[in-house]
């Protein structure tokens, strides 16, 4: 409880600061950077204080809202008024003033991208990431990276958080599009087109054998007389060879730009993996790279691509 002694004047209230001894804060980023200052600081208060200040902060937004609104609405439904309307959205203090208040938006993409940057640390902690191409009717169109880019339970989950960052994030957003990836060859360049050298028994001439480096893999496409040629890949393991369509089992997606590492190849696309040797698969067992009976003969890899 307060004591007040009766016949005794109250002390008189401290005087206004001089708005010359506040510090001036100069620029848009320092006054905004000043203001989220003073709110975390309001954060900190205890209990009472801090509901007051909100209270107070809430209150004030609210009455300027109405004014800029009313503003807003005035200068749009003016041909001249418009176009002064869209210079002054320019400025980055008054677009931020603004957005603030819930008078603009940013456009949908701009908006998408800050969506996934509050998911893309957890994506690159995982090893994946996301690009956002496009947004079109509703769609968001996003091409996937790394762990992301797979069939696996960790890359479903990692794609489920990409789309609900999207969905949840962005009003015209209501599903996400995943883009094929654009892979290039990680280890190998193209090999030249093989000449059929034998129609009778089928086997083609492929590269020479001083192209397919040991342990890497290298792709080869052969005439076989048809419209488009036949393309394979070849793999180098152990100074061994084996051929094999340049197909993975999973999609029919081209295997060249994959990896070839300790004797296991990685499929580029949705990361499927294959015994070198072999072709079965590892990730899908019963699954098989179709592998082509294959010779070594004068320094040339052949392959019989028919019978």
């Amino acid at each position: 409880m307060t004591m007040i002694q009766l016949g005794k004047k109250p002390a008189p209230a401290p005087e206004p600061v001089p708005a010359t001894d506040v510090p001036e804060i100069v620029g848009f980023e320092q006054r905004a950077k000043a203001v989220d200052e003073a709110l975390e600081a309001v954060y900190e208060l205890d209990a009472a204080p801090k509901k007051a200040a909100i209270a107070l902060k809430d209150s004030v937004e609210l009455f300027h809202r109405e004014a800029l609104v009313h503003m807003v609405k005035t200068l749009k439904n003016d041909e001249n008024g418009k176009a002064l309307l869209f210079e002054l959205v320019d400025d980055p203090a008054v677009r931020a003033v603004l957005a603030l208040h819930g008078i603009i938006r940013a456009d949908p993409m701009t908006r998408a991208k800050i969506a996934l940057e509050d998911v893309r640390p957890y994506l690159q902690s995982h090893g994946g990431d996301v690009d956002l191409v496009k947004i079109e009717d509703g769609a968001a169109f996003v091409r996937l990276q790394g762990s992301c880019n797979g069939c696996s339970m960790s890359a479903v989950t990692l794609r489920e958080g990409v789309e609900k960052a999207l969905v949840e994030g962005v009003a015209e957003i209501d599903r996400i599009e995943v883009l094929e990836d654009e892979p290039t060859a990680a280890f190998i360049p193209l090999g030249s087109i093989g000449k059929k050298t034998n129609e009778d028994t089928g086997w083609v001439s492929g590269p020479g054998v001083e192209e397919v480096v040991e342990g890497e893999m290298l792709r080869f496409d052969v005439d076989t007389g048809m419209k488009e040629p036949d393309s394979f890949v070849v793999t180098n393991v152990d100074n061994r060879f084996a051929v094999f369509r340049n197909a993975c089992v999973h999609q029919g997606l081209t295997l060249d730009g994959g990896m070839l590492d300790d004797g296991i190849i990685t499929c580029p696309w949705h990361g499927f993996k294959f015994e070198a040797s072999s072709g079965e698969c590892i990730s899908a067992p019963g699954a098989q790279l179709e592998q082509i009976p294959t010779r070594v003969e004068d320094g040339k890899i052949w392959v019989r691509v028919a019978g």
